[in-house]
């Protein structure tokens, strides 16, 4: 379990970060734009595709990407519920 305190001062951190920020969506963009990227890289590590074809496998490899983590939730779920 991770220490509480450590957890709740991160909490505090962050919600004080949150509160003093004006423009939240353009604050998250380079994170954003780096997660897209990553597919992207993934799909086309030569950068030889076509941009719009690129951008295609790219949201199909992040649904996959979310669909195997919706899959490892569920597993999860299930292990636990097996476990008490």
């Amino acid at each position: 379990m991770p220490d509480i305190n450590r957890q709740l001062a991160g909490t505090k951190g962050a919600y004080n970060r949150w509160a003093r920020e004006p423009d939240r969506r353009a604050a998250t963009a380079p994170a954003r734009r780096a997660f897209q990227e990553r597919f992207e890289r993934e799909v086309d590590p030569t950068g030889e595709l076509d941009p719009k074809e690129r951008a295609k496998r790219a949201e199909c490899a992040r649904k996959a990407y979310y669909a195997d983590l919706a899959l490892r939730s569920v597993q999860a779920r299930q292990r636990k519920r097996g476990a008490s």
